[in-house]
């Protein structure tokens, strides 16, 4: 039999329940999720600092990328860079002690050396293009193949980097140009190998010619390094400004990422103690309703 005067009560009960239920379920969800909400539309005010914290986050990691990716360039040009450097500092080394000495064994296997450990830091690649090119994308920007290619060529004839450089974007307002061409790194070691070429192969008794070809290369050498050398500082100073960039970056892009986390994240203990209280709500409410199901009118007749 339906008990009329409890029903009202019956269904106010069930609201009740329902409204407990759904709060309860609603913390168990940021429990799971993490987040204060499924979406930006739900954390309310703090929407707008989100999406453009996260807009700013972004930006910076995209820099951070493109920071990266010329550290790398960078860190590859200073291994060839200094790759030249060792091979003909040694070469130059040893043309002085056989012009000195007048003992050339083994020069010529050192000329042909340092010419190829030359040639192929010039021509190195990053894995796709040739790093000192410029903007060339197809061929070598050193053309001598062998020593005896290098006889009668001028950089116009050696060469075919262009110069072109690139620029990156590693901060905000912050653009470095990059690029080493292969003309400017190699152009005045090529007047040493010629000079060394149109010497002739020198055997272990050097003519006069040969001693004085070793001397005047070993010269040209010397002012080349030069060039190398200023551009292997150059190239040191930008991976110093991109190693102070990248811990600048590193630190903002933490920094937004905590203003994220406070607006979008849960509070665990807050949501721990929520937890506990719905519980309790609906567990009375399950207990009210119990007791409300069980009243009947004949109680209360005499």
């Amino acid at each position: 039999m339906t008990r009329i005067a409890t029903i009202p009560l019956q269904q106010a009960q069930a609201a009740g329940m329902a409204r407990a239920t759904g709060k309860l379920n609603d913390v168990i969800t940021k429990l799971s999720s993490g987040k204060k909400a499924p979406d930006l539309a739900g954390l309310g005010s703090d929407a707008v600092r989100s999406l453009s914290t996260r807009n700013m986050l972004a930006r910076q990691e995209a820099q951070g990328k493109a920071a990266s990716q010329l550290g790398t360039t960078l860190s590859l040009y200073a291994t060839n860079i200094g790759a030249i450097d060792e091979s003909v500092t040694s070469l130059r080394t040893a043309l002085l002690t056989a012009a000195g000495t007048g003992d050339g064994t083994g020069v010529q296997g050192a000329i042909a050396g340092a010419f190829q450990q030359v040639r192929n830091a010039l021509n190195a690649s990053d894995g796709e293009v040739a790093l000192f090119a410029g903007s060339q994308t197809q061929g070598t920007p050193f053309k001598p193949v062998t020593l005896a290619d290098t006889v009668g060529a001028t950089t116009a004839t050696a060469f075919a980097d262009d110069g072109v450089r690139a620029s990156a974007r590693v901060g905000d307002a912050i653009d470095v140009t990059y690029g080493v061409s292969a003309r400017e790194l190699g152009g005045d070691l090529l007047q040493a190998f010629r000079t060394l070429a149109e010497a002739g192969d020198i055997g272990s008794t050097p003519t006069a010619a040969q001693k004085a070809a070793m001397q005047s290369a070993a010269e040209q050498i010397q002012k080349a390094l030069s060039g190398v050398r200023s551009i292997d500082g150059e190239n040191g100073r930008k991976q110093a400004l991109l190693e102070s960039l990248g811990t600048r970056a590193a630190e903002r892009s933490t920094l937004l990422k905590g203003v994220i986390a406070d607006a979008e994240d849960a509070d665990y203990a807050q949501l721990s103690t929520e937890l506990d209280q719905q519980q309790q709500v609906l567990k009375a409410s399950y207990s009210v309703f119990s007791q409300v199901s069980k009243l009947s009118l004949t109680d209360y007749i005499r």
